[in-house]
């Protein structure tokens, strides 16, 4: 039988386990791919530990595969699927995790995987860079504009500050010291995360900022909003929709779409966007690459490569 690594119930790390499970059959819309890349992201151990995405309903069934992406070879195609055939390569957001031989996927949001774009980069592209470029395109700045991202060093972060940089955008990135180095390689302004950083944000963008997208929350947020004389081009991903409403900005509006995922793809292609795959695993260690995001050590995308 297909192995998978799940989780067994809502909890921390020993909730995990690897297992073998039957092989997923696509019901309407959905396509079962042969996985051959899974990124790995936080939002995957926090939705083990019971955190439900906005719009989540129902109960969970359990033993859950753990993952939001994958990148993989289509071996069958469910009811009302068309585009899609048996042994094209795709990527895209998976129905019920992706830490797996096998995996379900929505056809809505899987997109065909360029020949020259590896599984292993594509596989970074559905989560994180996709929410940057959703967010990006939301704030709709023009070419010349300042852009502050906060959580700049994380994987949404550094796809924001690279996806803005090809808009031509001026970006500032805030995060840790530790992240110096990084941030500025994506062509950003670092700004050091801290007690002082609004100050330091404003010497770094002494003509003030024109968007801010947050991926932090809580009092970051509010300070960040200080720095916006328009409160609409305030957008986050780390705060619940009624907080940085009353802020006078808005969550991010992910689309979800294929097209988006194609020109995530196509950013790649062109030099625009660079994944940042710093560590793979095979699948049989997927919580220790799931410890690497959990508890912050990882610096750019990790990957889970299944072996075929």
């Amino acid at each position: 039988m297909p192995e998978a690594y799940v989780f067994t119930r809502y909890g921390g790390p020993e909730t995990e386990a690897l297992a073998e499970l039957d092989k997923p059959v696509p019901g309407p819309g959905e396509i079962l791919a042969a996985v051959r890349a899974a990124g790995v992201n936080p939002v995957d151990w926090k939705i083990r530990s019971g955190y439900r995405r906005p719009g989540d309903t129902g109960e969970r069934a359990f033993p859950a595969v753990l993952g939001s992406e994958v990148a993989g070879v289509v071996e069958a195609v469910g009811e009302g699927v068309e585009g899609f055939a048996a042994g094209d390569e795709v990527f895209g957001n998976t129905v019920a995790g992706g830490y797996a031989e096998y995996a379900l996927l929505s056809a809505e949001v899987t997109a065909h995987k360029p020949a020259e774009l590896s599984f292993r980069d594509a596989a970074t592209l559905p989560v994180a860079a996709a929410t940057a470029y959703d967010g990006v395109v939301q704030l709709g700045l023009p070419s010349g504009s300042t852009l502050l991202v906060t959580g700049a060093g994380g994987g949404v972060g550094a796809a924001a500050l690279q996806i803005a940089r090809s808009a031509g955008l001026r970006v500032v990135g805030v995060a840790s010291a530790a992240k110096k180095d990084f941030v500025e390689s994506l062509g950003a302004v670092h700004v050091p995360s801290g007690p002082d950083w609004a100050d330091a944000a404003r010497a770094a963008a002494p003509d003030g900022v024109d968007g801010v997208y947050d991926l932090v929350g809580g009092d970051v947020l509010t300070e960040a909003a200080g720095l916006l004389t328009d409160r609409s081009k305030l957008i986050t991903a780390g705060a619940p929709a009624e907080v940085v409403a009353e802020l006078g900005g808005a969550r991010v509006e992910r689309a979800r779409t294929a097209a988006v995922l194609d020109a995530v793809a196509r950013l790649v292609l062109d030099g625009g966007l660079d994944p940042h795959v710093t560590s793979t695993f095979p699948l049989e260690r997927a919580g220790e690459a799931l410890r690497t995001v959990e508890e912050g050590h990882a610096r750019g995308k990790v990957v889970i490569e299944v072996a075929r």
